[in-house]
Parts: C-alpha cells; structure tokens; sequence
C-alpha cells in the first residue's frame, strides 16, 4: 500500500520530452489536474473538465488512481494505464507521464473511435419468406386423365401443402412448354403471403437462386440489400443519390413539385433509382434483375406515396392526412420495376403523414417492441422521427430537421463515404483541426457526424459563440497569418482543410450559413424530444436507452452531439448506435412473414403526436438555437 504522507500523497508529473519532474503532494481524491497545477504544470481542458473531449489524457506509470470509464479511452488505453486527467483522482503516490498537448489531441481522437462500437441490438425473426421454391413430379396427362396443366400443377403443389395456386396469365402462357420441357418435373416459385400465387417457373428440378430485394427509400439516399431468402443471407448493398433530389431536397418541395404535374416524373425517378441499383447488384454477381422473385420497401410516407404512384398532396396541407398508411402489395410490373414483374412488392406500414415505413421498420429492426426499459429511439435523417416508449405503449412524433446530416444544404457536405471527414478536432492552442476521414485519405467534404464534432469543437476553443458566429477577427487575432477564419463568397467561413491538403484540389471549409442550418436541425430535434416528454409527464433522466439509427447512426458522436445541445445530457452507456434501421426492418419483413405481421401490429401500439399543434414547440425550437441551448442547466 502507497505510504501517505501527513499532508497526502506525492504525485510527480514527467513531462514527455522535457527533463525536469514537476512534483506535488496533495490529499486523497484530488483530480490529476488540479494536482498538475499545484506542480506547476497546465493541462488543457477545453471541455471544462467534465471529461468530454478526452484532451487532457496522462498515462499513470506508476501508483493508483480512481476514475469513471470514459468513451475516450479504448480497453486498451485503460489497461496500459491511460486516464483523464480532469476525471481521475489520486488515490496514492503517482508517477504520471504526460504527453505534448498535440499528441493528447490525437491520443484522443483515436481513442473516441476506437471505443465506439455498433450496439449488439438485434431482433431476431424465424426465417419464413415469402416466396418458397417448390419441386414437384407431375403424372402426365393421359386419355384416362386428361385434367388441365394448371390444375393438374396446383393438385401436386396441394400434396406439398401449397394449397389454393392461382396462375396470372404472363405464367399461363408458359406454362404448358415448361412443364413439357421438364417432362412433368418442375420448380414452381409461389408466393405464399395471401394464397398461393405462381411467380415463376422452371423445367426440371432446377434449386436456381431464390433472390429477394430490401430496399430503404430515404428522401437522401436510396440502398438497396440483395438477399438469399432460402438461407437469409445478406449478399450485398448497394446505395445511390435519391434521383427525385434533381426536383427538391425535402419532402415539402416535392410534394409541391407533384401537385405542378410532377407526381409521375418523381415517381419514374425514384423507380430508375432502384433499377439503377439492380442493375448494379446483377452486374456484380452474374444474376438476371428478373430472378429477384420479392422485394419489401422502407420509406418516409411522402417517399412510398411518390414510389407507389400516390398523390402525397394532403401530407402537407392540414390536418396532415395521408393517402393512406396501410398499402397494398403490387406487382414490381406495375411499377416499371427491372426485377421480375409478377414479382410482390411489400411497403412497410406508417403510421402517420410524418412518421412513415421507415420508422415502423426501425421500431421493429431494434426491437423496440420488445424492450422492457423506457426507450428513446431517433431516427436521423432529412427528417427527424422519434419513438418513444416499450413493449407496453409507444408514442412518436416527427421534426422537419433539413438535410444538412445527410450532406445536403451544406458546402462542403457529403454523405459518410470513403474521403468524408467523420471526426474533427480543433486545438485549444493554435486552433488547428485534427481530421479523421474515412478510408483514412485526404478528405473530400464533411458529413453528418463531422459537422457535429466541428461544430462542438469550434464551440469548445471559441473559434463560434454560442449562437454560431464565427468569431473571425478573433481567430485572425490568435492565428496569424495562417488563420482558418475569413470571410468567403457566402460570409464568414473556417477552413478545415487546404486544397493542397484535400482530395479535391480546393479548400474544404464549414461556413456560417452550414453552421445556421446545421443548428437548426439539432434544434430541431431536441425541442421534439423535450415538447413530446412534457407532454406525457416524463423527464430527460427517466429514459433507460437511447437507440439512434437513421444514415449516419453508426458514426456519430454522443459526446459531440450532447455538447452541441442535440442529444439530451444522458450517461453515455444508455446510447446504442444502431446504422440504417430502415435497411434492417426491410430485411427482416423480407425473410420472414412474422415480421410483416410484428410490424403491422406495432404500428397499431404507436400514438402519433403532432407538434406541429403544440404551441410550446417554437418556444423550444428556439431555445435550442444556441450552443447548446438557452438553458444551461440542461447540459
């Protein structure tokens, strides 16, 4: 045990790359900052000291200190002894070594990425697709028994309990040259949701691939997942820009855009999109687009209006009434789909005109019907959807948050590619970015999760107020000649990477117009979280769990996106990072039909809640235009 002085305990402090120790004896539970100062010695904690940009790491060589777990720090780091100074106390004699300022820096922003990590969250479904592959041995006919192809075909499907066939005309008129061609063996693909409905059909005993499509229709993006329905294997995805962007960015101009004449051209668009994307995945794996046999699509409500042909006019004029919010199954021909044409095509139900398939996908791909804690679930994306709730009620409602996370309506944005900047760090110091870019190659643009790190970041070492101006006589002042703050085309702009620098050729820069819409989209949500929980008596500390999903789930920052005032001020253990809920509930309606029915009954479990009627909503949404907010109390 670590002898104890009268006065405490010795600490000595070994400033890397300088000779002289810095000694000081304190008490017991004395922060390893605080102590550094009593030696003379300043560590940097931007973040105030609440242990949240991980910047004042020290390593304990020697002696024994008392600390949280901290998302800064890998398991790695916590065995070989790294801590936070403004977190870890002494808890006896030390020696402790301490890295440059640069190096804490990096040390850091390896360290947040290192530990975040997908949640284990999954919900499991018995494989029970759609569409089965049937081989039959058919008697021929003789004069004895000469009963019809199609009867005598849905007679042997019968003894294999596929009862009920019925036969369209496009596979009536095949019918009768294949089973001849297979001399009476054949492989008939049924689709067994309602009935019994022949899709295909094979001479011989042919066990060809059995290819289904889920597909999330995002406002952004379209990604689509090739899948093998006989195992459930997920054999590709694939994404593209959603091609209606041509004809608006949000839902809203859309919907304008439809009621001038547009509703078929923004239905052909989005259409082209998939085919464009099974094209790509019949291309990559040698397969015919006609032998995907089901297909099961996740969008906002306006997305599946506009992709089934629906006129989503009433969507945005009061009292926000769908078309419909239950859809029928159609045919992929009907649509112009390139897949085959007698082929289902399933839309997940939504559940209101702003809460849509891609929520109840969400909802069912995290499992939050199941779940036995209070529940928050966010959906990221152009639009901001929230869940709240568990296996016993849910209720949900939706913000209009802007595209500015899925890379649109800002500069430099991109959506979070190979060359998108995901991380940023600015030093206290010189006000230098540190970039983390993924594929670790010279950035071309920032996505969702980097403009929320930057944003926390420039907030932190003062480059913007509070109220997101970026303070450029001030950077100028502290930088020099080499200031990243200057006054551009669009006003007053920070650079975070020079063109020599950047995969583009020209400067990659945050400016105060992407800073403004960035925050109105975390104000956005978080005045939806706050109004939605007053109204059912419930405070920010009663939530159990946060799942995030939407496009940019799986890399965004907690502690960033808390610091900026988007997320409610929770401990970071409650946060799960889910990806693309709406690809994962797609998939999960695509191989099995209980799916389909968990989904059409959470969907009947959810209140929807329309904040648009609640006059607190504005008195929120502005006091979430500030970093992080009005009220500091609340982080």
């Amino acid at each position: 045990m670590a002898s104890k002085t009268k006065t405490g305990f010795q600490v000595s402090f070994e400033p890397e790359g300088e000779p002289e120790t810095k000694q000081a004896t304190v008490p017991s539970g004395t922060l390893l900052v605080d102590a550094a100062a009593r030696a003379g010695l300043l560590i940097d904690t931007p973040c105030g000291g609440q242990g949240r940009c991980g910047r004042c790491l020290v390593k304990v060589e020697a002696g024994e200190v008392s600390h949280r777990e901290n998302p800064h720090l890998s398991q790695q780091q916590t065995d070989d002894g790294w801590v936070l100074s403004c977190t870890a106390r002494v808890a006896g004699n030390l020696r402790v070594m301490v890295p440059p300022q640069k190096e804490r820096e990096r040390l850091a922003v390896e360290a947040t990425a290192a530990s975040r990590t997908a949640s284990p969250v999954q919900c499991y479904f018995p494989l029970l697709p759609a569409v089965r592959q049937v081989p039959v041995r058919l008697q021929p006919p003789t004069l004895e028994d000469n009963t019809a192809d199609a009867e005598r075909l849905a007679g042997a499907l019968a003894q294999e309990g596929v009862d009920g066939l019925s036969v369209e005309l496009p596979l009536l008129r095949r019918l009768s040259q294949e089973l001849r061609a297979g001399e009476w063996q054949v492989t008939p693909v049924v689709d067994v949701s309602d009935g019994a409905r022949l899709i295909d059909l094979y001479p011989g005993r042919r066990r060809s691939a059995l290819l289904g499509l889920a597909v999330d229709i995002g406002t952004t993006n379209v990604v689509a997942e090739l899948v093998d329905l006989r195992s459930g294997r997920s054999i590709e995805q694939v994404s593209a820009r959603n091609r209606q962007i041509l004809r608006g960015e949000d839902v809203i101009s859309r919907i304008i855009y439809s009621e001038r004449g547009g509703l078929e051209e923004l239905h052909r668009l989005v259409v082209e999109t998939v085919n464009e994307l099974v094209t790509e995945l019949a291309r990559r794996h040698r397969f015919q687009p006609q032998e995907v046999q089901e297909m099961v699509v996740a969008g906002n409500t306006t997305m599946t209006h506009l992709f089934l042909g629906l006129t989503p006019r009433s969507i945005r004029e009061e009292p926000y009434a769908p078309t419909a919010t239950s859809f029928p199954r159609v045919k992929a021909g009907e649509l112009g789909l390139n897949i085959n044409p007698v082929a289902g095509v399933y839309c997940l139900p939504a559940v209101a005109a702003y809460v849509g398939g891609d929520i109840t996908a969400g909802v069912l791909s995290s499992c939050l019907f199941r779940a036995d804690r209070l529940t928050l679930f966010l959906d990221v994306g152009t639009n901001g959807e929230i869940v709240l709730g568990n296996q016993e009620w849910m209720s949900t409602c939706a913000c209009s948050a802007g595209p500015a996370f899925e890379g649109a309506g800002v500069q430099h944005g991109i959506r979070a590619i190979p060359g998108a900047i995901e991380e940023v760090r600015v030093s206290s110091k010189t006000l230098e970015p540190m970039l983390r870019v993924i594929g670790d190659r010279p950035p071309e643009g920032i996505c969702g999760s980097g403009m929320i790190t930057a944003l926390a970041e420039m907030m932190l070492t003062g480059v913007i107020d509070r109220s997101g101006r970026i303070q450029v006589e001030e950077v100028q002042r502290r930088m020099g000649k080499a200031s990243r703050a200057r006054t551009g085309e669009h006003g007053p702009e920070f650079v975070l990477a020079w063109a020599g620098d950047s995969g583009t050729g020209q400067d990659i820069v945050i400016t105060g117009v992407d800073i403004s819409n960035i925050i109105r989209t975390k104000g956005a949500i978080y005045a939806g979280i706050a109004v939605m929980l007053r109204s059912l008596g419930i405070s920010m500390s009663d939530i159990e769990q946060v799942f995030i999903g939407g496009a940019f789930g799986q890399h965004i920052n907690v502690e960033g996106a808390i610091q900026i005032g988007m997320l409610p001020d929770l401990p970071w253990e409650r946060f799960s990072f889910l990806g693309n809920t709406s690809l994962g509930g797609a998939y999960n309606a695509l191989v099995s039909r209980h799916a389909r029915a968990q989904a059409e009954e959470a969907v009947g479990m959810m209140t929807y809640f329309e904040l648009i009627a609640e006059a607190s909503f504005m008195d929120e949404f502005s006091a979430g235009m500030f970093l992080p907010h009005t009220d500091l109390d609340l982080f």
